[in-house]
């Protein structure tokens, strides 16, 4: 139970996050969201009842499935590499256009229509 209840809470942050404009949260998000996937193949490999996945401590027939563990490690060695990488380019990146920029003309319909590089030049397009 507790380990749903922590899956679920991981996975609520990670789209509250997501839905963020800007980047860093949404690197933030994908990274809560590898990390309750990780937990979901942690659970579905049901190590609880099982022994330890060495063959010369418990029976075959009682050993733990090594598999879940390998993606686990897997995954978050690729979650590591790939948030370093995002994390980076939005440190690096100057026009995320994440300020709102005051339309110039009054005839603009769109409400959510951003400006983006263009309103650093003045150029309408």
């Amino acid at each position: 139970m507790i380990m749903a209840l922590t899956i679920g809470v991981l996975v609520t942050g990670a789209v509250y996050l997501i839905q963020q404009r800007g980047m860093v949260r949404i690197v933030f998000g994908m990274t809560l969201l590898g990390h309750a996937a990780n937990l979901m193949l942690l659970t579905g490999g049901v190590g609880a009842w099982r022994g330890e996945p060495f063959p010369d401590r418990t029976s075959l027939a009682d050993a733990a499935d090594p598999l879940p563990q390998a993606f686990v490690l897997t995954a978050i060695v690729i979650a590591m590499a790939t948030t370093t990488i995002l994390l980076t380019l939005s440190a690096l990146g100057h026009d995320d256009d994440t300020d709102v920029v005051e339309p110039v003309d009054d005839n603009i319909t769109d409400p959510i229509a951003t400006l983006g590089r263009a309103a650093e030049k003045g150029v309408r397009g």
